[in-house]
């Protein structure tokens, strides 16, 4: 297995962005580990699975209907053989990645398919949520990123084209059920380079990333 490198942090603060220009920059993948989550609640919301299941949950994790495929734009879901990133990316999916991640079974059986994408590569940028603190607690950098939340919900309201406010009142309330749920809750991983991005350039952000991971990496 290569180098790992996290980027952590809340939704809408840069996460996916910066991970693709590092990747860029380092010639290697990159996987959105929330993908899982989304790509579960997705498939899970399709299927008419109870949500309130753990078991039925943990047990679709491995089913065949559904995969993760890692691109160098994006980390993509496909279901029953069609390409439904983009559907994974609406709201009422992310409120039900977050209600579901909260259940032990669903994460530890997600474990192992996201540790996988570090054993295939010569080397890889894993951003999520708790990239740092439990999926790779032994990468060589960790980063995490933050933004006000203001800044991250216009972000996020110009991607999908939705209202503001009501993107904003979500994603507090999805950072409240991250931070403080009893498994793997999001936060700071020890030894992380800290970055808010509310007033920097996406290149701003890349560049401080980038001379912090090349001396993490000599």
């Amino acid at each position: 297995m290569g180098y790992v490198i996290t980027i952590d942090g809340p939704a809408a603060s840069g996460k996916s962005s910066v991970s693709r220009e590092l990747s860029k920059k380092l010639g290697v993948p990159w996987v959105s580990t929330g993908a899982f989550y989304r790509g579960l609640a997705y498939v899970a919301q399709q299927l008419k699975t109870d949500l309130d299941n753990p078991v039925a949950l943990s047990e679709l994790c491995f089913s065949s209907f559904w995969k993760i495929v890692l691109t160098s734009e994006n980390t993509q879901v496909w279901f029953e053989g069609k390409n439904v990133t983009d559907k994974t990316s609406h709201e009422d999916v992310g409120n039900i990645a977050s209600k579901i991640s909260h259940f032990p079974e669903v994460r530890q059986s997600l474990l192992d398919h996201q540790r996988n994408c570090a054993v295939e590569n010569i080397g890889l940028i894993a951003e999520g949520r708790d990239c740092g603190t439990v999926v790779f607690p032994r990468a060589e950098a960790k980063i995490y990123l933050t933004a006000r939340s203001a800044d991250r919900a216009t972000r996020r309201a110009q991607e999908l084209g939705l209202d503001k406010s009501v993107l904003e009142a979500q994603q507090k309330q999805r950072d409240i059920q991250d931070s403080t749920r009893k498994v793997a809750p999001m936060q700071v991983p020890d030894e992380a380079l800290v970055i808010d991005t509310s007033e920097l350039s996406l290149d701003d952000v890349v560049g401080k990333a980038y001379q912090f991971i090349q001396q993490k990496l000599k």
